[in-house]
């Protein structure tokens, strides 16, 4: 059993607030980790999809109420957005009768989906986390490779074999593509969709052109930035924006782009083991997009995350601001001996950070340069902790 790093976050929040929002992919591990929850207290769970749960609910007042006293975990919430306005009754029921905490556990598989039907209803009555596929400090050092290849969804993680790790993949993507997004209401043909998610996986980490998706897929701009939005809703895709400073320079405006899940990534070009990916153009790219979510993930929602690289070509992957106002400006580098470009350094000097790092494949951690150092991942993360 792999610990998910999450799990003590998730009971603390249910020990402040009467309802908890657990957003994330399908098969991310999101139940599972609510049924873990749940066995130390008196709890109920409801899954949206299934006909009979949601049949319970036709009068939700009534059947919720007469569990006010167990945390009600409601599975792909995002299915009966009518709910909200019940559960903010139900919540505020409960306050008046001294109970302030830990009443419902939300499960959802699309983000602003949920945040647009529970901001408004639920405001000062809830909070919101993400649960993301298996980070590299959940998995362990040593299988670091197995991780990136295979990407941190548990059944292609400890799938037995690269094989049967793709061949899931493969499905998820055919059922993300033919029955979980019709669900949520896009009538988007499944093989435009398919040809779109393929074309962000080719472009990894590249700066948005929409004209020239939009030409590939011959339809218009404001089709692919629906699209886009799609994705990122879903939690599948990451829309990276750009670092704005008051520089006096010209400064990239539009955001980068990355498909969240190295695995997902791969099997969207084709890539089954490692060793056909490092001969794979798309290798450099997934590995920062990797590093990426890998940082993020242990950072937290309250960590600003962003890319610099103005119209010169200086640029930095990965800028990184805690509330606090400290930064972090971090170089991802797929090699065992990493070489800074001089564009790095003049990006230091404009952006000023607190810290600046280059995470690198390698184990061993020295100074690269006067104020830069080179880092592992699993170090890199565990830097952030202790920041945090």
């Amino acid at each position: 059993m792999i610990v998910r790093r999450i799990y003590s976050q998730l009971q603390a929040l249910l020990g402040q607030y009467p309802a908890v929002a657990l957003l994330g992919p399908r098969q991310v591990g999101k139940t599972t980790l609510a049924l873990e929850l749940a066995e130390g207290r008196d709890s109920i769970y409801l899954d949206l999809e299934s006909d009979a749960d949601r049949a319970k609910l036709q009068d939700p007042e009534l059947y919720l109420s007469s569990h006010q006293d167990k945390l009600v975990i409601l599975d792909e919430v995002q299915r009966l957005p009518g709910l909200f306005q019940n559960l903010r009754g139900l919540i505020d029921q409960g306050r008046r009768q001294g109970r302030k905490s830990g009443q419902f556990l939300l499960l959802g598989s699309a983000s602003l989906e949920l945040l647009r039907q529970s901001s408004e209803t639920l405001a000062g009555r809830i909070a919101y986390t993400e649960l993301t596929p298996f980070d590299a400090s959940e998995a362990g050092a040593n299988h670091l490779d197995a991780l990136w290849v295979r990407g941190g969804f548990a059944e292609s993680y400890l799938a037995g074999s690269d094989a049967q790790s793709l061949r899931w993949r493969r499905d998820f993507i055919r059922t993300y593509l033919e029955r979980d997004i019709p669900q949520l209401g896009p009538r988007i043909p499944a093989e435009t969709l398919r040809r779109f998610w393929t074309m962000l996986a080719h472009n990894q980490g590249s700066v948005l052109n929409a004209a020239a998706l939009a030409r590939g897929l011959g339809v218009d701009g404001k089709t692919v930035a629906s699209y886009l939005d799609l994705m990122v809703d879903l939690l599948l895709v990451r829309r990276l924006q750009p670092w704005h400073g008051n520089l006096g320079k010209r400064m990239v405006k539009s955001p980068k782009v990355y498909v969240r899940d190295s695995g997902i990534l791969h099997a969207l070009v084709g890539m089954q083991d490692k060793e056909a990916l490092l001969g794979h153009p798309v290798a450099g790219a997934s590995w920062e997009g990797f590093v990426i979510e890998n940082l993020l993930a242990v950072a937290g929602s309250d960590v600003e995350a962003s890319f610099f690289r103005t119209s010169t070509g200086v640029e930095l992957d990965l800028v990184l601001q805690w509330p606090s106002g400290r930064k972090w400006a971090v170089e991802i580098k797929r090699s065992l001996a990493p070489t800074l470009s001089r564009g790095f350094h003049s990006a230091c000097e404009d952006v000023n950070p607190d810290a600046a790092f280059v995470v690198y494949p390698g184990s061993e951690r020295f100074l690269l340069s006067s104020g830069v150092e080179c880092i592992s991942l699993n170090d890199s993360l565990a830097e952030i902790d202790r920041v945090n």
